[in-house]
């Protein structure tokens, strides 16, 4: 893990830069909104130590993940159920999942859960639970697709679901868990095997989702210059495609892809001067809003602000330079906008209920993470 940090500086990506202060004023909001919001999420957990559906143990990893970033004194109680709940998920094959009450489609989201569930562990920082974190990790690296199709180095909802598939958000969650929980592999035993993503294979992935010329050298490329350099949910123009004046189907970039396509390619380690890295960026700047996901309107709108904040975070950089001109400082922006929209009781909701957003426990975690991630 300090190794890849110390690479990921090298390549001005910043992470462990001393973050720009928020105003004072503004700063206060922000960590009153915080601790509203973590009371209310505490108080609404099971007593069984779960949040929301049962049988979705990344909900509950969410949750206790937030409260960790936001105050784990004050909710060490909460914490601590919702830990031996995830824990109870936990299958012989190390995966972290529970068989769904009714039938879907990507059965029990087994990498889904897996992903957010064992990144949630590992921020506790206990090392009793360094085992469980690591066959975790060995069973997500034993789920991603190395076969020769579209969907190399990508995951997907279960790859023994028994068809192939791959979209750019499991994806991103994958990547993402397995850069944060990396230095436990310096734990395992001698001889033991380590477990890692094919991290070449990842960025053979995110080319296929991604609308940029020389890249993308796919049929599915949008040749609107508006999609250019953003990403897109999944290859072949599946998910959130369109079809032009000919009748050709391409991808469509639009905003919370766009934010974990970036986000992916530093986890990948690609260079911040790369041209993938810049284009993203660039697209990013061209629709900045915080008004709504961009290209989606108010779908995913709080997995918007969740990823945007984290990938801005890791790609360094206090400010977003607009085409007009403006300069945006977006810790700024993000956390008055995530304090605007806090309700009254002190949740986070979304009206639009797209993937799950009309329950506030998912998006107040959503939030809180978010405007951790603004504070750092």
């Amino acid at each position: 893990m300090k190794k890849w940090l110390a690479g990921c500086l090298a390549a001005g990506l910043a992470l462990g830069t001393a973050w720009a202060e928020l105003p004072a004023e503004l700063a206060a909001q922000a960590r009153a909104a915080q601790a509203r919001g973590a009371a209310w999420l505490a108080a609404q957990q099971q007593a069984d130590g779960h949040w929301s559906a049962a049988d979705s143990p990344a909900l509950t990893g969410l949750a206790m993940w937030a409260l960790q970033k936001t105050d784990p004194a004050a909710h060490a109680a909460a914490i601590n159920r919702a830990m031996v709940y995830i824990l109870t998920s936990v299958q012989e094959d190390g995966s972290i999942w529970r068989q769904p009450a009714m039938q879907r489609k990507g059965g029990g989201l087994a990498n889904y859960n897996t992903a957010i569930c064992m990144a949630a562990l590992h921020a506790l920082g206990r090392p009793e639970l360094v085992p469980v974190v690591q066959q975790a990790r060995a069973h997500l690296a034993r789920m991603q697709y190395l076969d020769a199709s579209a969907f190399r180095g990508g995951m997907g909802y279960d790859a023994d679901q028994g068809r192939p598939y791959t979209d750019l958000s499991h994806s991103y969650i994958a990547y993402e868990a397995m850069r944060l929980t990396q230095d436990v592999e310096d734990l395992r035993a001698a001889g033991e095997p380590r477990a890692d993503l094919d991290w070449n294979a990842a960025q053979e992935f995110l080319a296929q989702v991604q609308n940029l010329p020389g890249v993308n050298t796919n049929s599915w490329l949008s040749d609107d210059a508006d999609n250019r350099g953003g990403f897109a949910y999944s290859p072949g123009a599946g998910g959130a495609a369109v079809t032009n004046a000919e009748g050709k189907v391409t991808l469509r970039s639009y905003g919370s892809m766009t934010y974990a396509g970036l986000l992916a390619l530093i986890y990948a380690q690609v260079d911040a001067s790369d041209p993938r890295v810049q284009a993203a960026k660039d697209w990013a700047s061209r629709h900045w809003t915080l008004d709504e996901n961009p290209g989606m309107g108010q779908e995913g709108l709080y997995y918007f602000f969740n990823v945007l904040t984290k990938s801005l975070a890791a790609a360094g950089g206090e400010t977003l330079a607009l085409p007009d001109g403006r300069t945006v400082a977006w810790r700024e922006e993000v956390a008055r906008k995530l304090v605007a929209l806090q309700q009254p009781d002190g949740s986070w909701v979304n009206a639009n209920n797209r993937w799950w957003e009309a329950d506030p426990n998912l998006v107040t975690a959503y939030t809180l993470l978010a405007l951790a991630a603004a504070l750092e």
